[in-house]
């Protein structure tokens, strides 16, 4: 039902998932991720386990492929199942069952993975992966969202589109990044005007919470407030509208 990537940025170490589907909100479904310790995508019949529970065995310190190894060999429905995932050294691995539903298959390259089922073909995940691996000088978002793109015109999902998110985490417990389009007519074309919006104001917030190294943040709100007026400043001295649905907001 779906096709997702999973990859780790080998210069930060931050965790990115991307994953599209005909199906109603499979972000709420495949993604997991911890800061610091891995990422992890179940999807086909999906067992949310593989994700909550490799999570804490990765975190064990066990290897993706014992984690697989382990998942499946417990679960009688694992013929069904599909999963892929990294850890925080870059080590990743894949399963497809045998029972997907075809199109469906894996590859595993250094720090990323791409894996599909009820697919056009194998050219989606082949396309979701060279574009990547291409886009080696563009942020992590945008990386993953144009790898997406690429198995979507590659022909992705065959039965259509429906949903489609993108999360990302740094080296904390909760996301840099995290949204879904769960019941669209062009999911992925709505994670681009997500991603929009995100960057006019959301992500400049998401980098002054507290952190593990710095407890309180950033406790100065002016410096944040000056920064967003810049950007928005910026936009509009260049004549462009803002990406968001939202009114503009005006101190009462």
């Amino acid at each position: 039902m779906t096709w997702s990537i999973v990859a780790r940025d080998p210069d930060s170490g931050h965790f990115g998932i991307a994953v599209a589907s005909r199906f109603f909100s499979v972000g709420s479904a495949v993604p997991h991720i911890r800061g610091g310790v891995g990422a992890i995508a179940t999807q086909a019949f999906v067992s949310p386990l593989y994700g909550t529970d490799g999570l804490k065995m990765l975190a064990e310190g066990f290897a993706p492929d014992a984690i697989i190894a382990a998942l499946t060999q417990r679960d009688d429905g694992h013929q069904q199942r599909q999963m892929h995932l990294i850890d925080a050294a870059g080590r990743n691995a894949a399963f497809t069952g045998e029972k997907c539903i075809d199109w469906a298959g894996h590859l595993v390259e250094d720090g990323v993975s791409v894996a599909g089922n009820m697919l056009a073909g194998p050219q989606v995940i082949e396309e979701t992966m060279r574009v990547y691996r291409e886009g080696t000088a563009k942020p992590l978002a945008e990386r993953l969202l144009d790898a997406m793109d690429a198995g979507e015109t590659a022909g992705g999902d065959k039965r259509g589109k429906q949903s489609a998110a993108l999360v990302l985490y740094r080296d904390q417990d909760y996301p840099w990044l995290d949204i879904r389009a769960d019941d669209h007519a062009d999911p992925l074309a709505e994670l681009r005007r997500l991603l929009t919006v995100a960057q006019e104001r959301f992500l400049h917030v998401t980098d002054t919470m507290p952190t593990r190294q710095n407890p309180h943040g950033l406790t100065d709100r002016t410096q944040i407030d000056r920064k967003i007026a810049a950007l928005e400043a910026e936009r509009e001295a260049k004549g462009l509208p803002s990406a968001s649905f939202a009114k503009p907001w005006k101190p009462l």
